[in-house]
This record gives C-alpha cells, sequence and structure tokens, in this order.
C-alpha cells in the first residue's frame, strides 16, 4: 500500500550553484518549525550528507539508481514517507550530468525538481538558463527556480522579470558571506569542524523567509518495496572500524548492513587511541589522514597494534585514506612527510589536481562490489595489485591490493551491493 510525503529534488545547472546551501536551509527551517525532515543525497557523496544530517537531525543516505539500485532507493524512500513530514533529495553535478543523473532519478520516482541557479554576475539569462533546465527533458517533473547569491532586491526583480511565465519563480536567496560552507580540496570541510554551524544554518534557515518553498510542497504517492534480510555471514565478529577527524567518509548504509550481517561494530581512533581494541576484523575508511600528518605519524602505539593484527593474520579493510595510512610514507600537499604504518611498501604524496574519479565495479570470489573514487593523492607503490576494477562507462579503473587478509583501494565501497563480498574480505 502506498503511502504519501511532500518531497522535492533539489537540483542545479552544475556543481557550485548552491544545492547543499539550499537543501540544508530547507531542511533547518523546517525541523525548526516541528516537522520531521529527511534529507537523501544523490550519488557518491560523504561531506554534503555530514552537513544535511545536522541541519536535518537525522542521517543522510544515497540514493543512486547504478550505486544502489532502484529497488533499494525505492524501499528508503517509501520508509521515510512513512515516517517524515518531508524529504529533500539534493542532486548531484548537474541536473542532467552523468548516467544515471538526478534527473533520471526524480523522473522514476516522480518528485518534483526544484533548480538553485547561481545568479551571481547573471540578470536576464537567468531566465534562458531556467528555460532550459525546465524544458530539456519536457516529461521531468518541475517544481520552478531559486536564485542563489542574489546582490539585491533589483537583482533579483531583474531575474524574476527573465523567467518565462510557464516556470514558477520561487524567489530569490540573497548572499551570505557569514553563513556560507568552507571548502578545500575534496569539497565541503566536515561538518564537525565548524565551531558555528547552528548559527550558519540558522542564518541560512532565516534566509529563505521570502522563498516560495518554505512552506510544504504537494504530497507524493512512494510504493512499498519489500526488504530483503541480508544473510548473517558476520554473526559475532567483532568488527573494528576507525571513526574519527582524519577518518570519517563512512557510508550510513555500509555500517546497517555491517549490524544487520551480525557483526558487531567497534569505533576507534587512531588519532587518540594508542592501541586497537579487542577485535576480530577491521575496516579504515576514507577521510583526511593528510591534515593530521604529525599526529598518525607519532602515535606509534596505534602502528604498532595495526602491525599486530596483520600479522596475525586477521581481515583488514582500506579505503582510499585508510590505504593512505597504511603504507610507508604520506607527503601532503605542502610536502611535509609523516611514517605512516608501514603494511603496504611505497607512499603516498597529495596532488593539486583531481587524480581519481568516477563509479567503478569489482568482482571477487563471492561477488561483484560497485564502489566510487574521489581523490587527490597517488600512490607510488611497488606492489601488484590483485585485480583492477572497471570503470562505469568501460575501462581499466582503480586498483585493488591484497597481501594476506588484507584489502586496500582507493576505491570506497558501496557494500550493499554484494553482502556476500563484504563478508569475503571482513570475515575472519
Amino acid at each position: 500500500m502506498n503511502t504519501t510525503c511532500p518531497a522535492l529534488l533539489v537540483a542545479g545547472s552544475a556543481s557550485g550553484q548552491g544545492k547543499t546551501t539550499l537543501t540544508a536551509a530547507l531542511a533547518r527551517r523546517h525541523v525548526r518549525q516541528g516537522r520531521r525532515v529527511r534529507v537523501f543525497k544523490v550519488g557518491p557523496d560523504f561531506l554534503d550528507p555530514m552537513l544535511l544530517a545536522a541541519a536535518s537531525g537525522q542521517p543522510v543516505y544515497q540514493l543512486d539508481l547504478w550505486l544502489v539500485g532502484e529497488a533499494q532507493c525505492r524501499r528508503l524512500l517509501f520508509e521515510a514517507a512513512q515516517a517524515a513530514d518531508l524529504i529533500l533529495i539534493e542532486g548531484v553535478m548537474g541536473l542532467f550530468d552523468g548516467t544515471p543523473s538526478a534527473a533520471d532519478l526524480a523522473q522514476t520516482f516522480g518528485i518534483p525538481v526544484l533548480a538553485v541557479i547561481d545568479a551571481f554576475g547573471m540578470a536576464e539569462t537567468f531566465g534562458a538558463v531556467a528555460h532550459g533546465l525546465a524544458t530539456y527533458r519536457p516529461d521531468l517533473p518541475f517544481a520552478g527556480v531559486v536564485a542563489n547569491r542574489v546582490a539585491s532586491s533589483s537583482h533579483a526583480d531583474r531575474l524574476r522579470a527573465s523567467m518565462p511565465r510557464a516556470i514558477p519563480f520561487r524567489g530569490a536567496f540573497f548572499r551570505q558571506p557569514d553563513a556560507g560552507f568552507p571548502d578545500r580540496h575534496l569539497g565541503l570541510v566536515q561538518s564537525f569542524e565548524l565551531d558555528d554551524l547552528d548559527r550558519r544554518l540558522d542564518t541560512l534557515a532565516d534566509a529563505i523567509c521570502g522563498i516560495d518553498l518554505a512552506d510544504l510542497p504537494d504530497s507524493l504517492p512512494f510504493a512499498p518495496e519489500p526488504a530483503v534480510a541480508p544473510p548473517r555471514l558476520l554473526q559475532g565478529v567483532r568488527l573494528g572500524i576507525a571513526r574519527d577527524e582524519a577518518f570519517s567518509f563512512l557510508y550510513p548504509a555500509n555500517l546497517d548492513l555491517l549490524s544487520a550481517m551480525g557483526a558487531k561494530l567497534i569505533f576507534f581512533s587512531p588519532l587518540r587511541d594508542r592501541s586497537l581494541p579487542q577485535v576480530d576484523s577491521l575496516y579504515l575508511p576514507g577521510g583526511y589522514p593528510e591534515l593530521h600528518l604529525a599526529t598518525l605519524a607519532g602515535n606509534r602505539g596505534m602502528k604498532a597494534s595495526l602491525q599486530a593484527h596483520v600479522a596475525a593474520g586477521k581481515p583488514l579493510l582500506a579505503e582510499c585514506g585508510g590505504l593512505l595510512y597504511l603504507l610507508e610514507e604520506l607527503v601532503a600537499h605542502d610536502g611535509t612527510a609523516g611514517a605512516m604504518c608501514g603494511l603496504l611498501p611505497g607512499r603516498g604524496r597529495m596532488q593539486t589536481r583531481l587524480t581519481g574519479l568516477g563509479l567503478q565495479l569489482a568482482s571477487f570470489r563471492s561477488g561483484t562490489l560497485r564502489a566510487h573514487t574521489f581523490h587527490y593523492s597517488r600512490l607510488e607503490t611497488p606492489l601488484s595489485p590483485r585485480l583492477v576494477a572497471e570503470r562505469r562507462q568501460g575501462g581499466a579503473g582503480e586498483a585493488v591490493y591484497q597481501e594476506g587478509r588484507l584489502t586496500a583501494s582507493f576505491l570506497h565501497w558501496y557494500l550493499p551491493s554484494c553482502p556476500e563480498a563484504a563478508a569475503e574480505l571482513l570475515r575472519p
């Protein structure tokens, strides 16, 4: 039986248009009005969801027709609709970018698109961009357009006047120089690093008072999707998971899956803890180890504990920043070097340009895992990969290294895409 809930997908003409800002502002505003808000993020991302989770007070899951799959996306939306008063979905890149795109997701589930366009340095051309987004795919549900980074009321008037009559102009989001979210080489600064995050979110929520979507949009029907319980292949496994400022790139869906498969999740900090907790297996996610070189290099107790874990033949799965931590050395952007764990030969070097990007998949004995890569680091190692992933669009992808029970790659795995393969990598 279908359930209904108001929903919007916030999209843009490109990255950097203000999707995260507007989605966070809408979420915080409705939460302050006493509503239960669930927010999702289209495509692979860790940093935007941190801010959206802070704005909504709820964990933010991925929706992606390829990475997550249509059936699982449908189930997540149905579950959210049962518990929430509003569903907000932040798109990825531009509205029509990628295969599948944010537009594909909106069309699949009938969710209206709210387009946000950065109007800085723009006047009447705003209407032309809005017209293109609204009409490029005629059967796409379209809720209207919001202008971002508007300079003044007269600027907003010109933008409004440029709009085709058939496309709703939902309002102007004026510049908020003291409320924006700072960024760095992988994207937005992590939410827990912002001491004044609540002030920023409240300022943004106040700033959308004049926007026509501060009230709830229309309710939409969401169809149920039967849940499939994963096999209990990790029953009783004590799974240590690194989680701190240096290792924070974790999909909530990964943690849910590991728990549902029977693992007991035990979190630890390579920055602060001097040794590992008592665990059977380890998961080192990505993050920003390059920003904490001195602390990681100086924590000899943790490095020795990790070395002992691997020497005992226990499983260890490392993703991106976790891979860099396992090397002999990591060199930061400024040339500063730090001695890492020495569990894999070679060094990582931070680069000024992106060196890995895109959706990929890799086949293991138990099945195929889907993943994505996004990094500014380069690996120098004599190791030969055990296997090489395949890009979503074809061609060779990232290397996957395996030494004993240690598996490491620049890939960020979406573990629910193949629970059996996840268990293969983490089961003692």
